[in-house]
Order: C-alpha cells, then structure tokens, then sequence
C-alpha cells in the first residue's frame, strides 16, 4: 500500500511538473502585446506622434488605487453595538 500511495504523490508530482513547463512555454509563445499604440501625423513642417492614454501605465497605477479604496469603504462594517 505504501508504494502505491508513494507511486502516486511523485505521479501528481509529474504532473504538475510537466502541466508547470507546458503552460510557461505556452506564455513566451505569444506574441508581444503591450506596446503602445502610436501614430504619426507628418505635414511638410512639423511631425505629432499622439499615444493612446490607456497605453500609459500610469493610469492603470491610479485606477487600481481608486478601485481599492472604494472597495474598502464599500466593505467596512458598521458597527452599531
């Protein structure tokens, strides 16, 4: 019974082990995502390049910490007693 028992935690080991490095190699397939998106508007004497705001990792740091204050207030018990 023990062997059993052993055969089966170093399987579910395995397992995990393999599931680990499939989903990892999986991950670095994809394609680049993330880059800002940028465009350029050329004339004869001056260049613009615009990028989209949510491009910008800063408003996603400043979204988060709103989300998480409200959230707290949201969830704060009141106490009557």
């Amino acid at each position: 019974m023990e062997t059993i028992a052993l055969l089966k935690t170093k399987g579910n080991k395995l397992m995990v082990y393999l599931l680990t490095v499939f989903f990892s190699a999986m991950a670095f397939a994809q394609e680049k995502v993330g880059e800002a998106q940028t465009s350029e508007n050329t004339t004869s004497t001056k260049t613009t390049t615009t990028t989209e705001w949510y491009a910008n990792p800063l408003y996603l740091i400043i979204g988060a910490a709103v989300l998480i204050i409200i959230v707290a207030f949201l969830t704060r018990g009141r106490n009557k007693e």
